[in-house]
């Protein structure tokens, strides 16, 4: 099992007092489902993010240290805001086995105003 090292924080857009925090969207994946469900609902307990949507396992392939691998993984799309985006990927560094997890962050570009309200509120 790989282990994950230091790393620094993702970015994290910036926002003006006049702004409303921008939502975006996490995407991430985990190797197995048992334990990363319990991390799923301590992300959204402690406020780091507004839901958590685990996908059913998929297959994957990709390069790691030189040699094509083949593996099974489980995608997350987390929801949450850029201020939380920190503590979040702190809270998910420190939880996931890999030595580089997945993390691409995704500034929504628009949505419902009540969906976006919600997730705001969320992760106040």
């Amino acid at each position: 099992m790989r282990t994950i090292q230091e790393s620094p924080a993702p970015h994290n857009a910036e926002t003006g007092p006049d702004q409303p925090d921008p939502v975006v969207i996490v995407l991430t994946t985990w190797p197995d489902d048992t334990r990363a469900a319990g991390v799923a609902r301590q992300l959204v307990e402690a406020r780091h993010a507004a839901c958590v949507t685990r996908l059913p396992p998929h297959a994957v392939v990709y390069r790691w240290q030189g040699e094509v691998e083949e593996a099974e993984e489980h995608q997350w799309v987390i929801k949450t805001t850029a201020r939380a985006l920190d503590a979040l990927w702190e809270a998910v560094r420190v939880a996931h086995p890999y030595e580089t997890p997945e993390w691409l962050v995704i500034t929504a570009a628009g949505g419902s105003e009540a969906y976006l309200a919600w997730v705001r509120e969320c992760t106040r």
